[in-house]
């Protein structure tokens, strides 16, 4: 199991941000690399690649706050 984290050093610590929407569904095979995931921080979007292949499992929903470093969730 690989984890998928939110990327640190992208935004100031003390603004928020959001995991705007998820590309791939929860259960659906992804390979490495691709964009998973993109977070909002104010009115700038950054991609999250998967670090792995394999089968993603989301544990942070589209909407939900984020911090740098937070497991959003894991490729089995």
């Amino acid at each position: 199991m690989t984890e998928i984290r939110v990327p640190e050093g992208q935004w100031e610590a003390d603004q928020e941000a959001a995991l705007a929407t998820w590309l791939y569904a929860d259960g659906e095979a992804v390979s490495t690399g691709v964009t998973v995931c993109e977070i909002m921080v104010e009115k700038t979007s950054f991609e999250v690649p998967a670090p792995a292949g394999g089968i993603l499992v989301t544990t942070v929903a589209e909407d939900d706050i984020v911090v740098p470093g937070q497991i959003i969730g894991t490729i089995t």
